[in-house]
């Protein structure tokens, strides 16, 4: 009786370890994630398991990153084929590291920011709920984006990290995910659009298994923001925008085709190099730009420029303009958080209705004629 229960021990033994462990499959029919304007991310649904892709991580980038997304109890029965895909992550994500002030929005629109645990740069924060998280010893503080404190950060052990990045070359991120954790880029910075960036809510609604609620928030972002547009297109004058500064004798400004300039066209304004196309900022000469913005009603976004006063100290040259004479520059410098951190540069990317709403007010007065500007404030 002994001899006869070892061998059905043995048996079952063997035939648990010729079991072959579940694989990901993704060749079988799958429904696609509804976007409206966002390019640089995609995501399928399969029933069991999602595959979300990052597209365009970085300009100009050559290759596409894929992740899997599964059930957290069935993490374990998963095989990953690992030269197929470039992380797999559970979908109940209890501790999370972001990298950028602008991951900061969407955890909060979506009711998930008590998963962060790790953020590099904590004085950049503006949010009050984040920064009272931070402030009661909730989020921890990484160091530096170029350098993140690995070691603080795998004793975090997060289940993920969103990361950026902007050529592909980051060896803490290869550190972090020699060790285990999921590294997923976030590119909403890369799109064309300033709804496109706002789209990229729905990137974290997945991560979080929130897919309907974000595409709620999303909606109602874009109504708001289609809303002033058509607002913006009832104005009677159209006035003339400089936008900029110079840094080293060269004046950076948006061109034509960037988000910033589209905007300003939503504003219904003339920014004056609307007619200009390509990749980043133009870089002119001060004798261009004075030539054609020296009588320009309004200046918006002088740099880190907080006062008139320290604009002329920088260059005398700035005082040349009708915008400067007149007080008429605008900038988002000087909204900041407790700790310094400037707003703007946290949540512009995900309430662009907030944006276009303060350049109306702005540029037209006598619109929204309720509304108090959120980013934008006179120059002191």
């Amino acid at each position: 009786m002994k001899i006869l229960s070892l061998f059905f021990l043995i048996l079952l033994s063997v035939s648990c370890k010729n079991e072959p462990s579940k694989q990901i499959v993704d060749n079988i029919t799958g429904e696609n994630l509804e976007l409206k304007y966002a390019k640089g991310f995609s995501s399928k649904d399969y029933g069991s398991h999602l595959v979300i892709t990052i597209k365009n991580p970085w300009p100009e980038s050559e290759k596409e990153y894929k992740y899997v997304i599964i059930k957290d109890s069935e993490a374990k029965d998963w095989h990953l084929e690992k030269s197929r895909y470039d992380g797999i992550i559970t979908d109940e994500i209890t501790k999370l590291v972001v990298t950028s002030t602008t991951h900061i929005p969407a955890l909060e629109l979506l009711g998930v920011e008590q998963t962060l645990v790790g953020f590099p740069g904590a004085d950049y924060i503006s949010s009050e709920k984040t920064r009272k998280r931070i402030d009661d010893g909730l989020v921890r503080e990484l160091g530096k984006n170029e350098g993140i404190n690995t070691e603080v950060l795998l004793e975090l052990n997060p289940d993920v990290v969103i990361g950026f990045g902007v050529d592909g070359v980051n060896k803490t991120f290869e550190t972090i995910k020699k060790a285990g954790i999921p590294v997923i880029y976030n590119g909403d910075w890369v799109e064309s659009s300033a709804l496109a960036k706002a789209e990229w809510i729905k990137f974290f609604g997945v991560l979080f298994n929130k897919e309907k609620e974000a595409d709620s928030i999303f909606n109602n972002i874009e109504s708001d923001y289609l809303e002033a547009k058509k607002i913006a297109a009832n104005a009677k004058e159209q006035p003339t925008v400089l936008s900029g500064a110079m840094h080293k004798e060269v004046w950076y400004l948006p061109n034509g085709s960037s988000p910033e300039a589209q905007f300003l066209k939503d504003a219904n304004v003339n920014f004056l190099w609307s007619d200009t196309s390509g990749n980043g900022s133009l870089a002119l000469s001060f004798e261009v730009v004075l030539e054609k913005a020296e009588h320009a009603d309004i200046w918006l976004s002088p740099s880190y420029y907080s006062s008139y006063e320290q604009l002329e100290k920088a260059s005398e040259l700035y005082t040349n303009f009708d915008a400067f004479k007149n007080k008429s520059i605008y900038t988002f410098s000087n909204t900041t958080g407790a700790t310094g951190g400037v707003i703007y540069y946290e949540l512009g990317i995900a309430r662009p209705d907030l944006v276009l709403k303060d350049l109306i007010k702005i540029c037209h007065p006598n619109l929204l004629k309720q509304y108090t500007p959120h980013f934008f404030k006179p120059l002191n």
